[in-house]
């Protein structure tokens, strides 16, 4: 059975060759994300077209991810690189501070407004919270603090504060000139980093139909005021294609004992409104340096999977590792183990509820009837949106939803819904009386079905018409 939970993986130096991309494909991955904090566009530009051609040899449909930077609140820089800070230790955050001239004792402040919003007896964070420091006094253009937790500290490490309270807009103006150059990249997804409120979504989306773009764009979950807040989460989600559950930042702010549950409710919040969600951030960090995962790490990675979540991300795991394909191949295996796992194979959540179209009834009754009915191998979805295989997506299954499209954006996007193969298929090129005929004999052909299965076919009367899907049929395999 093909592997339902999708890979995403960071592309950086130790993965951006031809060779390397195209072993990553091989191993599994189905999403490259492109992480806009480092490199410049036209290393961007490079590693998207070799992606897209050796995606193209091995006739497979990948999706590439472009992660803007975001507002990173950092520290300035210290004169001999990095300092070490002792526990009880006075030390100054200053933005009068030149840029390279920190010590132990004070380091400048790039985020000038920290002044503004922090407040004594605050703990601020750097370094993902390695270094922990409670404010004792602000002053003109100073925050005053004591060292809590002490350790090496080196330049223009990022900071957070416990509970959340430190925002800057959503999109820098770095952001704003990297939107400004996508036309050359063609995005399949734009991931939103450091989302505050559903209007960073609505602004990014209106910057890209500027270019005239319309990648599926991520928010990424990463503020501790955003996951308190009952009705700000839900406009965000409402608002964007998907999330990112980014563990990194959010963990700092939050906690690591509350970010489980937080993690196991972001999932399952996105799953039931029909979002995708990608679950990120240290899940093998390990394999950065050692050519096997942990087995904690093997057991996080399978529970997101047993929790729903669409995809599972390699951050410096695949950029800078030493092992970018072992880690690709440990996670496909942890994936395929937890889903032989009863649990990620039926759904119930959504049987008392009422349906708002024909399209989504018809998506429903198709998974309903693929987990109670054990001759089918699984559904074939012909598709313009993708917005069918969507919905069935939402509902665990033990059976693959085969998209068929000639829409290549639709197939792209499609890469990072859970279960969903997106398979090349011209419905349009055929006469209707053998359409039917003729997607069972391609699916087939392509090694997903064999003599004798059964396969549920969806489509709509209107072929080519979005939104249109209302036909679903059991057929059999001849």
């Amino acid at each position: 059975m093909p592997r339902r939970t999708k890979i995403v993986a960071t592309v950086g130096p130790a993965s951006q060759s031809e060779q390397c991309i195209a072993e990553l494909i091989e191993a599994g991955v189905n999403v490259f994300r492109l992480n806009f904090s480092h490199g410049s566009m036209e290393d961007h530009l490079a590693v998207a077209q070799r992606i897209r051609e050796q995606a193209e040899r091995q006739e497979v449909y990948v999706g590439i991810l472009a992660d803007l930077q975001g507002p990173k609140i950092r520290i300035g820089g210290f004169a001999n690189g990095k300092i070490t800070l002792e526990e009880g230790a006075l030390f100054s955050l200053d933005t009068g501070l030149e840029a390279d001239a920190g010590t132990a004792r004070s380091v400048g402040l790039e985020y000038t407004a920290l002044c503004q919003q922090a407040n004594r007896d605050d703990i601020l964070l750097l370094d993902d919270g390695r270094i922990r420091l409670q404010v004792t006094a602000v002053e003109a253009g100073v925050v005053e603090t004591q060292v809590l937790v002490g350790g090496e500290l080196s330049s223009r490490k990022g900071i957070n504060m416990l509970g959340g309270g430190l925002a800057a807009p959503a999109l820098t103006e770095k952001d704003r000139a990297d939107i400004a150059r996508m036309p050359e990249l063609r995005p399949d997804f734009v991931a939103v980093s450091f989302v505050s409120t559903a209007g960073d979504i609505f602004e990014t989306r209106d910057l890209l139909a500027e270019q005239g773009l319309e990648p599926a764009i991520i928010a990424k979950i990463e503020r501790a005021e955003v996951v308190g807040d009952e009705i700000t989460l839900k406009g965000i989600l409402s608002a964007a294609h998907g999330i990112m559950v980014a563990r990194g930042d959010l963990g700092v702010e939050v906690g690591d004992a509350s970010l489980i549950g937080i993690q196991k409710d972001l999932i399952s919040r996105a799953r039931r409104m029909d979002r995708i969600v990608i679950t990120a951030t240290q899940m093998m960090e390990s394999m950065i340096t050692s050519p096997m995962p942990t087995r904690a790490e093997v057991f996080d990675v399978a529970n997101a999977v047993l929790d729903g979540t669409d995809a599972v991300m390699l951050s410096a795991e695949t950029a800078t590792g030493k092992y970018p394909v072992n880690v690709v191949r440990a996670m496909s295996d942890t994936c395929l183990g937890a889903e032989e796992h009863p649990n990620t194979r039926r759904s119930r959540y959504r049987i008392d509820r009422e349906f708002n179209s024909a399209q989504e009834t018809v998506a429903m009754s198709a998974i309903y009837a693929a987990n109670h009915y054990s001759a089918v191998s699984g559904i074939a979805c012909l598709t313009q949106t993708g917005t069918t295989p969507l919905l069935m997506s939402r509902l665990s299954s033990g059976r693959p939803i085969f998209a068929l499209s000639n829409d290549i954006v639709t197939l792209r996007r499609l890469c990072l819904c859970r279960g969903v193969i997106p398979l090349y298929f011209d419905a349009e090129s055929f006469e209707h009386s053998e359409l039917d005929a003729r997607a069972i004999e391609y699916i087939k052909s392509c090694g997903y079905l064999a003599r004798d299965d059964a396969i549920i076919l969806t489509k709509g009367e209107m072929l080519g018409q979005r939104g249109a899907t209302n036909i679903i049929k059991i057929l059999p395999v001849l």
